[in-house]
C-alpha cells in the first residue's frame, strides 16, 4: 500500500469522522496489509482532523477479547473526546455506538519514547489518578456483510469514540483494584459484569503495553491524556430510550444515556 492511498484512507476516514457517517465496506486497495501500515494510517487520520488527542483507547489484553476482534495481539486507537459522568448522547448521530465498562488512566506525567522498555511499577508512578469509567466506541464502517478486515479498523483509530470518566478513585494504588466487581446496567437491568482481574489482570498491565508499544513507534503518552485501559464486560449495542450505569461499586459509578 504506497504512501498514495494510505492518505487517501486517512482523508475518508477523518471525513466520516468529521460529518459523523459511516460507510458499507472498502475498496480493497484501500485496506492497509498490515498493523504497521494501520497504525500510520491513523496517525494521518489525526494530522487530518487536527483534533487535540485527548487520550488513547486499549482492546484485546487476552485471548477472548482477541477472538472477538480477529486479532492476535492488544490493538490502541486515539481518542478525542474526554467527557465526565453523567452523559447523554443522540443514538442515531453515533457510529454504531458501543458502550465497554472500563478504567481510566489519567496520566500526571510524560511516558517519551526511549530505547529501554517501560516497567509497571515507572508506568504506575507516571499515573496521576484512576477513574471508573466508560468506553463509548464507534466505529465508521457498518457492520455489515461489506465490513473489512481488522486493519482498517486499527486504522479508523480501532474504533475509538469518547471516554466517559467519573471522580477519581481515592488511594488507587494501594486498594484492590483487580478484584473489584464492576457491572454493566441497562435501564435497572443488570446486562454485564467483570474484573479486571478476569479481563486484564490489572490497568496498569494494558497500560505499560500501551506505553511500550507508543514508545517503539515513536510517539509516545503525554500528561494529561487519559487511557481506557480495556473492556471487563464485554461488548453490548444499545438502544434508543436506554440510560446505562457502570458500578464500580466502591470506586464509584458512571452513567450514559441514548435519546
Amino acid at each position: 500500500m504506497d504512501i498514495i492511498a494510505q492518505r487517501e484512507l486517512a482523508r475518508l476516514l477523518a471525513s466520516l469522522r468529521r460529518d459523523g457517517r459511516q460507510r458499507s465496506g472498502l475498496d480493497p486497495r484501500l485496506v492497509p496489509p498490515d498493523a504497521a501500515t494501520a497504525y500510520r494510517v491513523a496517525a494521518m487520520v489525526a494530522e487530518e482532523l487536527g483534533w487535540t488527542v485527548g487520550g488513547w483507547k486499549i482492546a484485546a489484553m487476552k485471548e477472548e477479547m482477541q477472538k472477538a476482534l480477529r486479532t492476535d495481539s492488544p490493538i490502541y486507537g486515539r481518542v478525542f473526546f474526554l467527557e465526565p459522568t453523567p452523559v447523554t448522547v443522540i443514538h442515531a448521530e453515533l457510529a454504531s455506538p458501543i458502550p465497554e465498562v472500563e478504567y481510566q488512566a489519567m496520566l500526571g506525567a510524560d511516558l517519551p519514547p526511549r530505547g529501554k522498555p517501560y516497567t509497571v511499577e515507572e508506568v504506575t508512578d507516571a499515573v496521576a489518578s484512576l477513574h471508573p469509567g466508560l468506553e463509548l466506541a464507534e466505529c465508521r464502517f457498518i457492520h455489515d456483510p461489506a465490513f473489512p478486515p481488522l486493519p482498517a479498523i486499527l486504522a479508523d483509530g480501532a474504533g475509538s469514540g469518547t471516554i466517559v470518566y467519573g471522580p477519581a478513585i481515592e488511594d488507587w494504588k494501594t486498594r484492590d483494584i483487580a478484584s473489584q466487581e464492576a457491572t454493566l446496567s441497562s435501564n435497572g437491568r443488570l446486562r454485564r459484569k467483570g474484573t479486571a482481574a478476569a479481563a486484564l489482570d490489572h490497568p496498569m498491565m494494558p497500560l505499560t503495553w500501551l506505553a511500550n508499544e507508543l514508545s517503539r513507534t515513536g510517539i509516545g503518552l503525554k500528561a494529561g491524556q487519559m487511557v481506557s485501559t480495556g473492556t471487563l464486560t464485554g461488548m453490548l449495542a444499545p438502544k434508543p430510550g436506554e440510560d446505562y450505569v457502570a458500578d464500580f461499586g466502591p470506586f464509584g459509578s458512571v452513567t450514559l444515556g441514548f435519546t
